[in-house]
């Protein structure tokens, strides 16, 4: 059941390694598109592409060069997320690239636009890149930063907001006006 309210979608995403078959309507992919689209970057500059996999054979080697983690190929959608080095703010905190940033801020607003549709994803940093840019026809000047499935839950039970004691006390992770460890 969709969720309109911004806290209650960020409160109900978690990462789900179990998806059910149903296809992702087209309206849906609309939205999820729209999320990522409309994802903020450093001044503007947008240097990202984001492959939507469909093709059973491609997500399922897909699902192999991630460390044989098969769940990515039972996902109606994975998505590959690429990042253009070239086209990002060069001066992050004055000597970095924003490029991994820009990236993360759109992953981030394509997973709580998923959790609001009711579907689950689930951020994978674990991959062969040469091997996914091989079989995918990436450019050699494009990092992949995530590969991320998308679908529905196979159960209502891997939805839903994570347990309170599975979260650092706020006295763990926020400090005033100066950093103090906990």
């Amino acid at each position: 059941m969709p969720i309109s309210n911004v806290h209650e979608v960020i409160k109900q995403r978690r990462s789900v390694r179990e998806y059910s078959s149903k296809p992702i309507p087209d309206r849906v992919l609309r939205r999820l598109k729209d999320a990522l689209r409309f994802a903020p970057s450093a001044c503007n500059f947008q240097p990202r592409k984001f492959i939507f996999v469909t093709d059973e054979n491609l997500k399922t080697e897909l699902s192999r060069i991630a460390n044989n983690q098969s769940f990515i190929a039972r996902a109606p959608l994975v998505v590959v997320a690429c990042g253009e080095p070239g086209k990002a703010y060069k001066r992050m905190a004055g000597y970095k690239n924003s490029v991994d940033i820009d990236v993360a801020i759109a992953l981030d607003h394509l997973t709580l636009a998923a959790a609001s549709e009711g579907l689950g994803t689930c951020w994978i940093g674990a991959f062969d890149e040469k091997r996914v840019k091989h079989l995918l026809g990436v450019p050699e000047n494009l990092v992949i930063t995530v590969i991320m499935p998308v679908g529905y839950p196979v159960s209502a039970n891997l939805i839903g907001p994570a347990p309170e004691n599975n979260r650092k006390l706020e006295s763990e992770i926020f400090s005033k006006n100066y950093y103090a460890n906990a």
